[in-house]
């Protein structure tokens, strides 16, 4: 009778630590993609320097470059650089962003690159 009783209880923790496991590896999913609306906010609250730089907004910044751009400057490790060449007024924010920011920043212009979606936002 222990002998089930074990079985049970083994059970059951294997079952919640299977459940947790789940949980863990769905919020670090979630967490670590890149999200252009994330992108756009950082814009929007780090960025508007770039008014001075003659940027009404943020669609003006993302379209300053064709998709294929975007991705050439990312790929040789230029993202910043650009960003601060479009944007020289925000070099000091683009400076301190995060890793996380940097990739949602990039998902943001690219998906609303001269040759991609149009955007409905400042």
């Amino acid at each position: 009778m222990i002998y089930i009783c074990d079985n049970n209880i083994k059970g059951f923790i294997m079952n919640k630590i299977v459940l947790a496991t789940i949980l863990v590896s769905l919020l670090g999913v979630s967490t670590l993609s890149a999200d252009s609306k994330r992108g756009q906010k950082f814009y929007l609250k780090k960025l508007k320097v770039c008014k001075k730089d003659g940027l009404k907004n943020g669609a003006v910044f993302a379209t300053k470059h064709s998709r294929q751009e975007w991705m050439a400057f990312k790929r040789e490790g230029q993202i910043s650089n650009e960003w601060k060449t479009i944007c020289p007024h925000g070099s000091k924010k683009i400076d301190k962003m995060k890793d996380k920011d940097i990739k949602n920043l990039y998902d943001f212009v690219w998906k609303y690159a001269s040759d991609g979606e149009s955007p409905s936002c400042g």
